[in-house]
């Protein structure tokens, strides 16, 4: 299951995500220029359970090499679709979890939820010898917060089934519920051996969980209220969800579609997503300059098709979002 976007909004920037993306990235950038393969880097800035625990391989690491491993481990990949996979699912999730929070927090939740990650993979692997890297075990932190905070949200999902892509809306809490179910699935029927730091995934998710409970004792300072100010979004969405209806029984359809005030004024394309029972079809939408809140726009062809091969219209109602 690979999310594409969730219907839970937010109203700022997330700069504390784009700034972890932003970190993340040049250290990718700094393995290529070393070799993805290159173990030395694995061993260097990698958890390796061993490099604490067996005498053999601890006398090669200074102690400040084995502090910094705890940090630097998440922010090293394996290859190309881990570093893109881990991204992809901060950047979908985050945003939230760092509208809940407020940026500052957020880095230390995230940062916290990766330590606390890498210590349950400790425990269950005292003695281990295989480097582990990644960002996954700080990423399944922000999931767990998400399954806490936004368990009825809708995640538009793309499910491929051979060769032919589903694209469903489906409520987090069975997306997030079922991706934990898989990495205990996994972690249950894999050796210490493996791969994959399974049982660290599930360490995240948890903490991310108890992070949030801790957050709430927390006083707030006000410092992500003068954030928001600075940061606060100037767009809706480009891929959203469109539920429709008809209007007595008849070809056409009808729904709404957001844009923010800036979008109105100066237009913008979109691209929206029709629900068809298990199919979502995708259109692109443009939104001519000047529109005004109510103004409906006609997608010729794109309503119900009846037995007779007679096709109806969309017709999107523009709602705007922060209007001026």
């Amino acid at each position: 299951m690979i999310p594409l976007r969730d219907n839970q909004p937010t109203d700022s920037i997330p700069i504390a995500c784009y700034a972890i993306m932003g970190i993340t990235l040049l250290v990718f950038l700094y393995q290529l220029q070393l070799g993805l393969n290159n173990e030395a880097i694995f061993y260097i800035y990698g958890l390796v359970p061993g490099k604490y625990t067996v005498w053999d391989l601890s006398r090669h690491f200074s102690l400040t090499n084995k502090v910094f491993s705890l940090l630097s481990y998440m922010f090293f990949h394996g290859g190309f679709w881990h570093f893109l996979g881990n991204m992809w699912f901060l950047y979908i999730f985050g945003d939230n979890i760092e509208a809940h929070f407020g940026s500052v927090r957020f880095i230390g939740f995230y940062i916290l939820s990766g330590l606390i990650s890498g210590g349950f993979h400790f425990l269950l692997n005292p003695t281990s010898l295989a480097p582990t890297i990644g960002a996954s075990g700080a990423i399944a932190g922000v999931m767990g917060a998400y399954f806490l905070l936004y368990p009825r949200s809708k995640i538009l999902t793309l499910i491929p089934i051979i060769i032919i892509p589903w694209i469903l809306e489906i409520p987090a809490f069975i997306f997030l519920g079922v991706w934990f179910l898989m990495q205990f699935l996994n972690a249950a029927g894999s050796g210490s051996g493996a791969g994959i730091a399974w049982w660290a995934h599930i360490g995240g998710f948890i903490a991310g969980i108890v992070l949030v409970k801790l957050n709430q004792l927390v006083p707030k300072t006000g410092t992500q209220a003068r954030l928001n100010k600075i940061t606060r979004k100037k767009t809706t969405p480009k891929l959203q969800v469109i539920v429709t209806h008809s209007m007595d029984f008849g070809p056409d359809l009808y729904g709404q579609m957001e844009v923010s005030s800036l979008e109105a004024l100066t237009g913008t394309k979109k691209m929206v997503s029709i629900p068809w029972g298990f199919y979502n079809p995708l259109y692109k939408v443009t939104v001519p300059p000047g529109v005004k809140k109510g103004t409906r726009l006609r997608l010729a062809g794109m309503g119900k098709t009846f037995p007779d091969h007679k096709k109806g219209d969309l017709f999107l109602t523009i709602q705007i979002k922060n209007a001026i």
